[in-house]
This record gives C-alpha cells, sequence and structure tokens, in this order.
C-alpha cells in the first residue's frame, strides 16, 4: 500500500521539495511506493497526520538562518501522538522571480515571512524600499504575478519552472550554506536514531530549568539545541524543546527520563531518529 505524505503547498515549496526526496529515500531503501498531498499550512499538514488522513507529515523545524520554525514547534506542542520518524537537511537557494523586465521595477515582493527573512540583507541592497509581503509559503504568490508586473516573489528554481515565471536574479539567501532542516512524522512509533528531540514544560518555581539541564549532563548527555517557547497562558511562562545526540533505547538515556519526569510539568517524547543528510539525493532540479 502506497504511503501518503502530506505537506505544505501548493507545488513547488521548499517542504515539497524535501517531501519528494523522502519519497525517493522510501522507494530506493524499501521499495515503498508514496504519494505526496499539500495543504495550505503547516499546521493543517501536521494535523493531516494526527488525525490519519495522511500516513506522514514533513515540515520545516528550523533554518541555519532564521533558526527554529515556531509554528511547528507550536503545533506540536499542541498535538500527543506524533513521532519523529526521520530528520532531512537540505540546501535552500532562493530566487527572486517576476515578469518585471528589471529588479529596479518590482515594487512589491511576496514570500513566506522565513524566505523574506533569509534574504534581508539582499533586499535592504537591491530594493531597500519594496514592500515586503508575507505569505503561507512560497509558491503561493506566483499565479497572481503574471497579472502585476511590478511584483515579485521569492521562491525557488523549481517553483519558476513550475509556474513558469522568469528568474531574475539568483542565489539571494544572506548566506551561501542556507540549510533547513526538516521533520518526517506520523503516528508510528519511531524507529530509533542517534538524535532525540523532547518538549517539556516546568514547575514555577526559581531555578526550575537548572535541574533537567544537570539530569542530562550528570548522564553525559550532548544537548545539540535548546529552545523556549511561550506557554500561551500567561507573561513569562515557558516551554521547552530540546534536542539530544542519544538514542532513547540506550539504558541511560531511559534512566534519565525518568528522573527527568520528576522535574517537569508535562514531557513530551517527539522521538529518536536518524538525520538523512542534504547529500542524500541530488538536488539540482528540486
Amino acid at each position: 500500500m502506497a504511503v501518503s505524505i502530506a505537506h505544505l503547498g501548493p507545488s513547488g515549496t521548499y517542504t515539497e521539495a524535501a517531501a519528494l526526496v523522502y519519497s525517493n529515500w522510501l522507494t530506493q531503501n524499501f521499495h515503498q511506493e508514496s504519494f505526496l498531498c499539500a495543504y495550505p499550512s503547516i499546521a493543517q499538514t501536521l494535523n493531516a497526520a494526527a488525525l490519519k488522513q495522511a500516513d506522514l507529515a514533513v515540515v520545516p523545524i528550523e533554518n541555519s538562518i532564521e533558526g527554529s520554525v515556531t509554528t511547528t514547534l507550536d503545533t506540536l506542542w499542541i498535538l500527543d501522538d506524533l513521532q519523529i520518524q526521520r530528520a532531512l537537511i537540505l540546501p535552500i537557494s532562493h530566487a527572486l522571480l517576476s515578469h518585471a523586465n528589471e529588479i529596479e521595477a518590482i515594487q512589491t515582493i511576496y514570500s513566506h515571512p522565513q524566505a523574506l527573512a533569509q534574504c534581508q540583507a539582499w533586499l535592504e541592497r537591491h530594493r531597500p524600499n519594496v514592500q515586503l509581503i508575507p505569505t503561507s509559503s512560497t509558491t503561493e504568490a506566483l499565479q497572481k504575478l503574471e497579472d502585476d508586473r511590478r511584483a515579485g516573489a521569492i521562491s525557488s528554481q523549481r517553483a519558476a519552472l513550475l509556474y513558469k515565471v522568469p528568474i531574475l536574479a539568483h542565489p539571494i539567501n544572506d548566506h551561501p550554506d542556507n540549510c533547513t532542516r526538516f521533520w518526517v512524522l506520523g503516528l508510528q512509533p519511531s524507529a530509533g536514531g542517534n538524535h532525540t528531540s523532547l518538549a517539556f514544560s516546568v514547575h514555577d518555581v526559581p531555578g526550575a530549568l537548572v535541574k533537567p539541564l544537570d539530569i542530562f549532563a550528570q548522564q553525559g548527555i550532548n544537548l545539540s539545541r535548546i529552545e523556549s517557547r511561550p506557554t500561551k497562558r500567561s507573561l513569562g511562562d515557558y516551554l521547552f524543546f530540546v534536542d539530544l545526540e542519544a538514542d532513547t533505547r540506550q539504558s541511560f538515556v531511559q534512566s534519565a527520563l525518568a528522573e527527568l519526569r520528576h522535574h517537569t510539568d508535562t514531557l513530551k517524547v517527539l522521538g529518536s531518529y536518524d538525520i538523512l543528510s542534504k547529500n542524500i539525493v541530488n538536488l539540482a532540479n528540486l
């Protein structure tokens, strides 16, 4: 039976490219057929997997320039059953797309907020007075560009081919080694791997975060990322997302998690997983 993979649409987004990479990886390694399902937002993509409308969901979690994708973190905190199956790290190379004759003619630029932020320095150098309009994805506005030749969009080379929009400049991201990490999530238990992601809230007492961090230190578990997010209940009330370089199948990790439960208000183990590097496929056409 083919596996359905939800992703942020419409076609041409970087998340769709990540979903295609994962789909190809399933075919090459497990001879597993799959098909992609586009959703209009990251939250709806995750909910599709949580509600069994799709078998898996591919979502961005962190960018090397702009940091964590907060919508992904906030939605995963609300959902209870999704587990990370794999992670993918893909290079992101932004292009300026438009039907305008030259860059100087562009007055408005559309794109996802992450993409706009990843190209901020380029925009300030080349179009400092342009109006920036955020969209739900990097391809949402491309179909509108034909009617407005003073508008442009920041998107991918692949999207330019799909929607037949000329590329005026590429690459325009502020750092040449721009990468995004994606998570593949589903309702199945995680397969295990060298990385583990957790989310937890702590009791409202002084030094509440010190003890959880000390537990990892005592067990010799390295933390590769820690991020706070507001609980949205009251000002100054936070929860924490932590990435560990360890596998929950290891006994010392299980001991650390057992102790951690005594020092957290809510603890969610999002899964242990391996990371598929950006070199697993040729992404030149994505």
